[in-house]
């Protein structure tokens, strides 16, 4: 196993960006790299430094605070009176832990909530606020290794779906495109003209070729 394995089985999974990476995965790949140290992650507080430490051979520093400090562990609690059904907490939820639909009341499923925030500065009508589970625990021992084994299986099945979605989006847009330039005339509403009907095949070629390119890279 890979130190940078090792090290993301021994962060939280809260996947809640404070470290400043975008995930626990890339902090710990910036652990190996030297670009980040190990007292960035405020959830796994300072048993979590030392995990770290011991992983690495570094020594245990205190947490930086510019990161944030250790604390209870956190759920998110949705005021339903107040949820407008916008989604957007939806959309930055990294373990997929609020349900709800456009326009329909959001409620959060508490044994997937990771009390990461995000959803926090989304809320566009501020509905959304964070409890504490016991006030007397913090880091690891509020955060039991089957919690964050749950919120890593969550998030990275996340990840696949978003990927998969995107991937199902950009065929379907390539499938009307190819669908249109097959007969532009008819689809050109209003001329006829080969030059505007050139311009439009032109345009729609080119959406094409980016959008193969697009595949392409992600492949």
């Amino acid at each position: 196993m890979s130190l940078v394995e090792q090290l993301n089985n021994a962060l939280p999974q809260t996947q809640c960006t404070r470290c400043g990476y975008p995930d626990c995965q890339r902090y710990a790949e910036a652990i190996v790299q030297g670009e980040a140290d190990i007292n960035q992650c405020p959830p796994g507080g300072t048993e979590g430094v030392e995990r770290l430490a011991a992983l690495t051979g570094k020594p245990a520093l205190p947490l930086n605070p510019e990161n944030g400090l250790e604390g209870p562990r956190t759920i998110a609690i949705i005021d339903e009176a107040w949820c407008i059904g916008c989604t957007l907490c939806i959309a930055v939820c990294p373990t997929d832990a609020i349900i709800g639909a456009n326009k329909r009341m959001h409620t959060v499923v508490e044994s997937y909530c990771t009390g990461c925030e995000l959803c926090i500065p989304a809320c566009p009508v501020d509905c959304i606020s964070l409890e504490p589970i016991d006030i007397n625990l913090s880091g690891w021992a509020s955060w039991p290794q089957e919690l964050a084994n749950l919120a890593r299986q969550r998030y990275d099945t996340r990840l696949a779906r978003l990927k998969r979605e995107a991937v199902e989006h950009d065929e379907r847009l390539q499938a009307k495109a190819v669908k249109k330039l097959a007969d532009l005339p008819a689809h050109t509403k209003g001329t006829e003209h080969a030059p505007e009907v050139d311009r439009k095949r032109a345009i729609i070629e080119a959406a094409l070729a980016k959008a193969k390119a697009r595949q392409a890279t992600k492949a």
